[in-house]
């Protein structure tokens, strides 16, 4: 099975802002997204999990009209990111009747393409997220990158391979190979036998048929305009006359100019229309050869081109396929011997490259075990499943319980568990998404694991960009950033409001995490600890 890579990853790429707009209980809220860490906390239930819920829609996942909220006909989210030099918006429409929408920059575009973008832009990890990472392809790409295996000569024995392969079945795989070479030559031979003179040669025949079919009166009508305007014709000897009269009268010179040259031109033409009278073929047979040829062209037109210059250049293809057919049995020994050559480098090839990722495949299984272990999962198993030739096949297994069966990552049932296992994995395989969203990461867990999940994260965040919906103090305090969503019931229907924290108001938001009152004096002491050690 050959591999199929994954698109390059994105560099110099993040999340600059987002507004939401009628998505369950928030009417109105923008987001803006700073580099590193971000911590988005809030009380239970004051809809965290809907600005989650807005990302997903961006990764194009699927869109129930459930979500939308009670301010309008539709839920929509839109999103500015940054790519290198170049911004780009993507936004997401939920109409809550028909399907919904995608767009691209303004343009109105497909779900399909929004995914496509937000491939290796955007990671949600979490009970219902996107994460890329759980499929096989980008397990084995990301085993490939850490151990920065290079896999062009293994790509291009493959390309070659098929290459020759296709080449060897062009030249054997017609089913009826000798009919085929003896209508070819049939082909060719109907049109070399008619002996096409030059492209132009019918439209100079119909030229030709022309004063044929019309030579003897061409010719009399000729001779007759010889012989009007011949020297001695009447006409012009009362010309001459007139010209005899004029001649020495001054006032009348210009006329007498004028009949000398009207004589001179007479004469010319009636010299040229004899010699042209003289040679008009008048033979009927010359006739009759010449709309026989025409009929002839027009029929080999009719079969093999619309010109004759079309039917020349299809004599050429034709001669090309003879000779590759006539050659076909010497081409087809020397790819046979090619792609021999060729097969018995692949074999070597996929050997070196499946050996690599094999090597490779424990020490990375042992690395995200030991962060397994930080993050609360102490009897946290690893195991690379590698298979075919070149080890193409990767997958990854995992037991996160003493006596756990090993099961696929794309099968770990639980949202935190799930959550910190691709954040351990993650912490070793890749640079890429260049976003990621953790939500339930912290699920289940509180002290010195919250602190540990708060490290990882926090490393992560150093070569990406990384959102982390939290309960805990612990793992806020590690963030660079902080956004609070409060869930405000002043009105007649409840809404949602987003604050980015300053360090006055993250310590207070904190000290409400830790003790449920944000002013107590005690909790916000606490609460500056904990800021402080974490940076």
């Amino acid at each position: 099975m050959d591999e199929v890579t994954g698109s390059t990853p994105s560099k110099d790429a993040r999340l600059l802002e987002m507004h939401v707009s009628n998505l369950g209980v928030i009417e109105n809220a923008s987001l803006v997204f700073s580099p590193g860490m971000t911590a988005l906390t809030g009380e239970t239930g004051a809809g965290k999990t809907l600005i989650v819920t807005a990302l997903q829609l961006l990764t194009g996942q699927r869109a129930d009209s459930g979500l939308i909220g009670p301010f309008g006909d539709e839920a929509r989210v839109d999103a500015r990111y940054v790519i290198g030099d170049d911004e780009i918006v993507i936004s997401r429409a939920v109409p809550r009747d028909g399907r919904s929408r995608a767009y691209i920059n303004g343009s109105i575009s497909t779900v399909s393409s929004l995914q496509e973008i937000t491939e290796n832009l955007i990671e949600i990890h979490g009970q219902h997220g996107h994460t890329s990472l759980e499929k096989t392809a980008e397990q084995r790409n990301a085993l490939d990158r850490y151990a920065n295996i290079d896999l062009t000569k293994l790509k291009a024995l493959r390309k070659t391979r098929g290459d020759l392969a296709n080449a060897l079945q062009e030249i054997l795989g017609h089913e009826n190979f000798q009919q085929e070479l003896d209508f070819l030559r049939f082909q060719e031979s109907e049109i070399s036998q008619i002996g096409i003179e030059s492209p132009d040669e019918e439209e100079r025949l119909k030229e030709s048929e022309t004063l044929l079919a019309n030579a003897t009166d061409n010719q009399y009508l000729v001779m007759k305009i010889s012989e009007i305007l011949k020297a001695d014709s009447p006409l012009v000897e009362e010309i001459g006359k007139l010209l005899q009269e004029v001649k020495g009268n001054q006032p009348l010179e210009s006329f007498e100019r004028k009949l000398t040259e009207l004589i001179e031109v007479m004469t010319e033409i009636s010299s040229t229309a004899r010699n042209f009278a003289e040679s008009i073929d008048v033979d009927p047979q010359r006739l009759d050869e010449v709309q026989q040829r025409i009929a002839l062209l027009q029929e080999i037109r009719r079969k093999y081109g619309s010109t004759l210059q079309t039917v020349l250049e299809k004599q050429q293809e034709l001669t090309e396929q003879i000779l590759n057919l006539e050659n076909a049995g010497q081409l087809s020994q020397e790819i046979q011997e090619k792609l021999q050559t060729i097969e018995k480098d692949l074999v070597a090839e996929e050997k070196v490259i499946a050996d690599l990722r094999k090597k490779a495949a424990p020490g990375i299984a042992s690395e995200i075990e030991g962060y397994l272990r930080e993050l609360s999962i102490p009897e946290g198993k690893v195991d690379f499943r590698i298979d075919g030739a070149a080890g193409e096949q990767v997958e990854i297994y995992v037991s996160l319980n003493r006596g756990q069966e090993l099961r696929s990552l794309s099968k770990v049932a639980s949202g935190g568990e799930l959550a910190r296992t691709t954040l351990a994995a993650r912490l070793v395989l890749s640079t890429e998404p260049e976003t990621l969203i953790f939500d339930e990461v912290d699920s289940g867990i509180g002290g010195q694991t919250a602190l540990e999940v708060g490290k990882c994260l926090k490393e992560l965040s150093t070569e990406r960009q990384v959102l982390v919906v939290t309960h805990l103090a612990q793992v806020a305090a590690f963030a660079d950033n902080q956004i609070k969503v409060t869930k405000r019931e002043s009105g007649v229907l409840p809404d949602i409001a987003v604050q980015t924290l300053d360090k006055e108001q993250r310590v207070i938001e904190i000290s409400r995490m830790l003790s449920g009152s944000p002013d107590s004096e005690n909790a916000q002491k606490h609460a500056t600890e904990l800021l402080e050690n974490a940076h």
